[in-house]
């Protein structure tokens, strides 16, 4: 039977119940249509296939009835042999008609799902941060997995299944027809007698299965979020255990009274639908068989069209459900262009120009004009869907920076000091453009960050945060994310100056050691210096060092300054600090509060004249005497 199967009928008015309620967008179909103009010629050929197959498919039961007539009359045994041979030739050419369909279908879908996913994984990756600390992370990789597939079945199934029901359609009954109008008649009425029980058994599952679906969505946040280490260690920490396989449980055991259910409706349409035919059929029997003993028809005739009925309810069950169909894939596409319609904050001018690959001299310095900066609102990053909210968080932000000024010379150490949210963090992120400043200029190499390309930009600059990240992955592959041509010499090298060589001499596995997710196999000190040694592996102009020895101790936290003092030797940097005994010899110290530069100077200076810089010291100095 050309269509779909009724387990697959029934799966559509089930699952996609809520997109008969969409409309057409015009637009969204426009721009379907542009992703699969690359494919026209295949989706040409694929139709094509179609129709032979449906061709071939009607052709089988009007040979099927010759042969019965053949076997009635007696007239001709060699006739009845050839046309079996013609049927066996047509079981053979219908598969190898599927086989080409199936593959056209998988190729323009699978072609698709690949386009999708890498726009959609670019797009993303050009988004601002400020994206990323909003958004569920589970919603997004939903976008790229689930919504970007659904998308693609547009074309592998509803595309498909669309065209070869309606041409299986159109040439069933138009052969019925010319067979015999009565019976074909008689056919089409009963069509709602088969339709109507799929309709009624989909309502009966749509509210279980929603429950079903929700669910299941709730385990798997519930497993993501108690699995990582962070969420298993809350739970071990305040003893949870029994209480989370207990919460777990009465959902999974939910899930299961509900697949039980579901399994009976699903046999019950089974039998439904497939009782209806049998009936049909019957009928069709008894009415050709009256029309034969009336001499209006023949016996091979009536058997033509009791196998033609079978080929006729399944394309008509399906397109009797073709709108929930495609509004189901359009609906994929709406969400996935969703994400694509949200623009990039950050992007590259068409003039911008590289900068070159390594700045050296008077290139590398930094210079901050009169910069402002506010850090964008939830409807300018972010989805509402992407937050599991019903409406994005309409505040507007307050200035994080106020007219902040300041030059670091090439080859000077600037730190940044003060309070928490004072806005030191978001000066370093402007450096390496994560955002664009919101007024005034941000240049390196006295050329504006906005005027040059971001991966040059970047390039020329390196980065230690307070919680490096690392993938989870070997050493090895962690540190060749810096410089993926490094030598092995190399490696080591920038090993030695993080001083964490020894360390990873130690391991069992030793630069193939795995680090964990996030790193967690790692202490905060490890992974504090490994990510000091990628670094220095790097081996930039520009460096930026956010809190970068705050997970050490005193011991390792001097060897690293020996190393990082190497590291910065010839080299423009911009370190904020917490501990200030960390920078008594920067060239240059500011003091960030409430958005502006409250005090700068040497370490000397700022002692001598007091002030913000001279409390936070002696604050300091107490907690460590204390």
């Amino acid at each position: 039977m050309i269509g779909q199967s009724p387990h697959a009928t029934l799966r559509s008015m089930v699952y996609r119940a809520d997109a008969s309620q969409q409309k057409l967008s015009k637009a969204t179909v426009r721009r379907v249509m542009q992703y699969a103009r690359p494919y026209r010629r295949q989706l040409i050929v694929m139709f094509l296939v179609l129709a032979v197959a449906a061709l071939v498919s009607v052709a089988t039961p009007v040979l099927a009835g010759r042969v019965v007539n053949a076997i009635v009359d007696d007239t001709d045994r060699g006739r009845v042999v050839a046309l079996a041979a013609i049927i066996a030739g047509l079981a053979l050419l219908t598969a190898a008609l599927s086989m080409a369909e199936r593959w056209y279908s998988s190729r323009i879908g699978e072609s698709l799902i690949l386009d999708l996913r890498r726009t959609v994984f670019d797009h993303v990756l050009g988004m601002p941060l400020a994206f990323f600390t909003r958004t569920q992370t589970g919603a997004l990789i939903s976008r790229l997995n689930n919504d970007v597939i659904g998308a693609q079945r547009a074309f592998t199934g509803t595309l498909s299944g669309v065209g070869s029901n309606l041409i299986a359609l159109i040439v069933t009954v138009v052969v019925m027809a010319t067979l015999s109008w009565q019976i074909t008649l008689l056919s089409l009425i009963l069509v709602p007698i088969f339709v109507l029980p799929a309709r009624w058994f989909g309502r009966k599952l749509q509210a279980i299965t929603r429950e079903q679906l929700q669910l299941n969505a709730s385990m798997n946040t519930t497993m993501t979020e108690r699995f990582n280490v962070s969420g298993a260690m809350l739970v071990k920490l305040f003893g949870r255990a029994e209480q989370e396989t207990e919460s777990f449980g009465e959902r999974a055991s939910r899930v299961r009274d509900i697949g039980v259910q579901s399994a009976l409706y699903s046999r019950m349409f089974f039998i439904a639908l497939t009782l209806v035919a049998a009936l049909a059929q019957a009928l069709v029997y008894g009415l050709g068989g009256w029309l034969a003993f009336d001499g209006r028809l023949d016996a091979g005739t009536v058997v033509t069209l009791a196998l033609l009925l079978a080929q006729l309810y399944g394309p008509l069950t399906a397109l009797s459900n073709v709108r929930v169909d495609v509004m189901s894939a359009l609906v994929s596409f709406e969400r996935v262009f969703e994400v694509l319609d949200l623009p990039p904050m950050v992007t590259d001018k068409p003039t911008a120009r590289p900068l070159p690959r390594r700045l050296s001299g008077a290139t590398r310095g930094i210079e901050f004009d009169d910069v402002h900066f506010t850090y964008p609102t939830a409807e300018q990053v972010s989805l509402a869907s992407l937050e599991d909210v019903v409406l994005l968080d309409r505040g507007i932000n307050q200035p994080v920076l106020r007219g902040v000024s300041f030059t670091a010379e090439p080859g000077q150490v600037v730190a940044l000091v003060g309070p928490s949210g004072a806005g030191k963090t978001t000066i370093s992120q402007l450096v390496p453009r994560l955002y664009d400043v919101t007024g005034g200029v941000v240049r390196v190499g006295g050329v504006d960050v906005r005027d040059v390309t971001q991966e040059s930009l970047r390039a020329n600059i390196g980065v230690v945060a307070q919680d490096p990240h690392m993938f989870h992955d070997s050493i090895l592959a962690n540190l060749r994310y810096a410089a993926p041509d490094a030598t092995d010499s190399q490696l080591w090298k920038a090993l030695e100056r993080a001083q964490i060589a020894e360390m990873v001499r130690a391991l069992p596995d030793g630069l193939h050691t795995v680090v964990g997710e996030r790193g967690y196999r790692l202490s905060g000190g490890e992974k504090q210096r490994l990510a000091i040694a990628r670094l220095l592996l790097k081996a930039p102009p520009i460096v930026i060092l956010d809190e970068a020895t705050s997970h050490l101790d005193s011991e390792s936290e001097l060897a690293v300054q020996r190393a990082l003092a190497a590291a910065l030797a010839d080299r423009t940097a911009l370190v904020i600090a917490h501990r200030l005994s960390t920078i008594r010899d920067a060239d240059h110290i500011l003091v960030i509060d409430n958005g502006r530069i409250a005090q700068r100077g040497t370490h000397a200076e700022l002692l001598e004249c007091g002030g913000l810089y001279r409390e936070l010291y002696a604050a300091q100095f107490e907690a460590l005497a204390a």
